[in-house]
């Protein structure tokens, strides 16, 4: 059964949002979906990068008020 993991990086500057990111997902099984949220404008583009180089599904990535929101499919 798949699920939703929540992962808050809010107020972390890089490297932590893609480290935290990172162990999620090595926590994450098959069918999970990792939803990152945080507010250090480089990391809004190094996660993807990173997903894509994973080859992980990059299902969103959406602006919301002052943060940012990732959904990441496992």
């Amino acid at each position: 059964m798949s699920k939703e993991i929540k992962v808050n990086c809010m107020g972390e500057n890089c490297p932590v949002p893609l480290v935290e990111t990172r162990k999620a997902i090595n926590k994450a099984k098959e069918g999970d979906i990792l939803v990152i949220t945080g507010d250090h404008a480089s990391s809004k583009k190094e996660i993807p990068m990173a997903v894509e180089a994973m080859d992980l599904e990059l299902i969103s990535v959406k602006d919301i008020d002052d943060y940012w929101e990732i959904k990441i499919g496992v």
